[in-house]
């Protein structure tokens, strides 16, 4: 059998080449589920019967001799957030806990066209707010390199899931990081799309113009099969613009030879030192490859961090006021009147850190502060936007760490919240300027926990980013990627 970079393509040869059928398939991921998830703390919801379903329309398409579209048959999982119709969706949150949503997300809608084998609603920090999936109201999920360490946030279900091979890819949303921090803690890609290019129809808010749903995978392959799939142009999504007709999957060859790569020196601030080792070898890769390394300054990184806390913690504040008790989710069960039940509803439903950033996004937007806080904040982000498109005027990609350091211990983060915010560096000027970024493997510590080097492209070049990806990784695959000995194994 002939091995791919990635899983998908190999999977679907197996499947219609009938060496398994797609029941089989879907029960060994099930079965590896309940015997490995009640350690890893993964999934938080299992959906079987649809997976079965799915998958029994799987074989019997096969069995009619018929050409499978290229997600179909393959078992995945969704991050907690993603609505699914009649599929409890609970931002893994109290308030929300037993919400069945009415309608599918644009980016489940697409899949379940295809015929994706929904094998569950993965973990994540509540309302996607946290950088450890600790903040769950049903507990953090694990590192699948140690199960000492978090799987990252706040897509850390969906990483712990496809790093476990409890699923083969999974989405999740990156408002800040939180698809490309759990990717690189869990030596996996992760790709955080072009703000506009995939529908946000159905992904529960965080910070609207911050948010944006990209895919979990063990290669750069996949992510780019999984893109073109998914971005594409919905009008019930105001941001929408798709992909402009580019299909990345058939860039992953072109040559990266006399291109530029920038490294900015901001990026490489603080960080530790066997990170900033893998990072410089990764850059002698691309040296190797013929790509031409340029740099720079990006002073205005410095500002990334209060920006980003200030501006996503004030949309929060009005995303999150939805929940009162009276529409849908929690309520209380003891109260006198209308204001104390809205009060212990919210007190009740919502955890600290999500209390945190709603009181701080009050704050900001509240009269006498505004102009000090948010409406500052904004100024800066246009700074910072200008910034990247006046660098991407003397470089192709740029190459960072992804985060500063590799995975935390468990309870690290309710240690020094403030520490864990000052982690987020490195990854969200993407989501303030809304470009694309993958995060690669490119490496491991000491304590063979991984490490993530981040790519940056400029806007709607999301295919030109993944053959950077592709390129680095087909050097490098077999000293940077491990596969752990859980889970499904084909």
């Amino acid at each position: 059998m002939e091995k791919y970079l990635g899983k998908i393509k190999h999977i679907n040869d197996l499947l219609q080449s009938k060496q398994i059928s797609c029941t089989e398939l879907t029960n060994k991921y099930l079965d590896s589920i309940e015997t490995v998830n009640s350690k890893l703390n993964a999934y938080v919801t299992v959906t079987d019967n649809i997976a079965l379903e799915t998958a029994k329309k799987v074989d019997e398409k096969i069995a009619r001799g018929e050409k499978l579209m290229p997600l179909e048959g393959i078992p995945m999982t969704l991050k907690d957030n993603i609505s699914t119709t009649d599929v409890e969706t609970t931002c893994c949150s109290k308030i929300l806990k037993g919400y069945m949503p009415v309608y599918d997300a644009t980016v489940w809608k697409i899949l379940k066209k295809q015929n994706a084998v929904l094998l569950g609603k993965t973990n994540m920090d509540e309302f996607a707010m946290g950088s450890s999936c600790e903040t769950s109201y049903f507990g953090g999920s694990l590192n699948p390199h140690n199960h000492g360490y978090v799987a990252g946030g706040s897509s850390g279900g969906v990483a712990s899931a496809v790093g476990s091979n409890l699923a083969v890819y999974g989405l999740g949303s990156d408002t800040g990081g939180s698809v490309r921090q759990p990717a690189s803690f869990c030596g996996l890609v992760g790709l955080k799309p072009t703000y506009g290019s995939v529908s946000r129809f159905g992904l529960i808010a965080y910070a609207s113009s911050f948010d944006q749903i990209g895919p979990i995978t063990t290669s750069v392959e996949d992510s780019a099969i999984i893109y073109d799939a998914i971005s594409s142009y919905d009008p019930k999504d105001a941001t929408s613009l798709g992909n402009k007709g580019i299909v990345s999957e058939n860039k992953l060859t072109t040559s990266i030879k006399g291109m530029k790569i920038g490294i900015a020196k901001e990026y490489f601030d603080g960080i530790r030192d066997d990170v900033r080792e893998s990072i410089e070898k990764s850059i002698e890769v691309y040296e190797a490859l013929g790509a031409e390394i340029v740099y720079f300054n990006l002073p205005q990184i410095k500002y990334a961090v209060p920006v980003y806390y200030i501006l996503a913690c004030a949309e929060a504040s009005s995303n999150l006021g939805r929940y009162d008790g009276i529409r849908y989710g929690y309520k209380t069960p003891k109260y006198n009147d209308l204001n104390e039940m809205i009060c212990k509803t919210r007190s009740e439903g919502f955890g600290k850190e999500v209390q945190r950033r709603i009181m701080l996004g009050t704050y900001v937007l509240s009269s006498g502060y505004y102009d000090a806080y948010y409406k500052k904040a904004q100024k800066l982000r246009g700074s910072i936007v200008k910034a990247f498109k006046e660098a991407f005027d003397i470089c192709d990609i740029i190459l960072t760490p992804t985060v500063p350091t590799t995975a935390f211990e468990l309870n690290f983060t309710s240690k020094d919240p403030i520490e864990t915010y000052l982690t987020d560096i490195c990854t969200v000027p993407v989501n303030i300027a809304g470009l694309p970024a993958v995060s690669v493997p490119c490496g491991f510590d000491s304590k063979g926990l991984p490490i993530g080097m981040q790519l940056i492209g400029n806007r709607f070049e999301d295919a030109k980013l993944l053959n950077f990806a592709y390129q680095y990784e087909k050097q490098t695959k077999k000293s940077t990627y491990k596969e752990v000995e859980i889970g499904v194994r084909l």
